[in-house]
């Protein structure tokens, strides 16, 4: 079994994606990997950060100095996507299982973990265009017992669907999957995949929402992202 799986990467590394077996995730080694030319480079997750924010920083067209221990390429890969369309080339194994309090919703409408994710976006990644809270909170126009509705989630738009939104909005959505433990990350959903701390070992697994034709429920124009809620 081992063989095929192998082999199966090694030769149909598409076919796996379209089965929704995410390639990036070897359920061993390091604590993530970006797939450059078809081969896994292990980061660990300091290197992780580092090259994602380094990526943000050349799509935006600012200088970014090399990161130890990470290949050029590497970070070229994470700031164009993979050759053959949008789509993720990293995943981490792991997220923060460190004891938090429950957290109370602020003025803002999101909770001082949200807060603090939200500002460490901007920085780095500039203007975005944001939603799913507001002042006072959000009570209605997402699921039942949604995130939103607690201030534990910030949805960040790239419309309209397009390859080059989709391209801008995986950087941000593999930047919070190397940031996850830092910032207390919970849930990243992106065109049509998701990744959860709960569920790292997994990597990027198959969305499906009630409506698969809807481009807002399956998170095409948008990345959503929870902070842990504690305890």
């Amino acid at each position: 079994m081992a063989l095929l799986v192998a082999g199966a990467v090694a030769g149909g590394s598409w076919l796996l994606r379209r089965a929704g077996v995410d390639t990036l995730a070897p359920w061993w080694g390091p604590d993530c990997t970006v797939l450059v030319a078809g081969e896994r480079v292990g980061l660990d997750r300091e290197q992780a950060m580092a090259a994602t924010t380094a990526a943000v920083r050349r799509l935006r067209g600012e200088a970014a100095a090399d990161v130890d221990g990470v290949p050029p390429e590497a970070v070229a890969a994470l700031a164009e996507g993979p050759a053959d369309g949008p789509g993720p080339v990293l995943t981490c194994f792991s997220g923060s299982d460190a004891e938090l309090p429950e957290e109370a919703m602020g003025p803002s409408g999101l909770t001082p973990r949200a807060e603090t994710l939200l500002a460490e976006m901007t920085e780095v990644h500039g203007e975005l265009s944001l939603g799913g809270f507001q002042p006072g909170g959000v009570s209605d126009g997402h699921g039942a017992d949604s995130t939103h509705y607690r201030g534990e989630a910030v949805d960040v738009f790239f419309r309209p669907v397009s390859e080059e939104n989709r391209r801008r909005g995986w950087l941000l959505a593999q930047w919070l999957v190397a940031h996850a433990e830092r910032l207390e990350v919970s849930v990243v959903i992106f065109d049509d995949r998701i990744w959860s701390t709960r569920f790292a070992l997994a990597g990027w697994r198959p969305y499906t929402s009630s409506d698969v034709a809807n481009d807002i429920l399956q998170h095409r124009d948008h990345v959503h992202v929870d902070v842990r809620r504690g305890t």
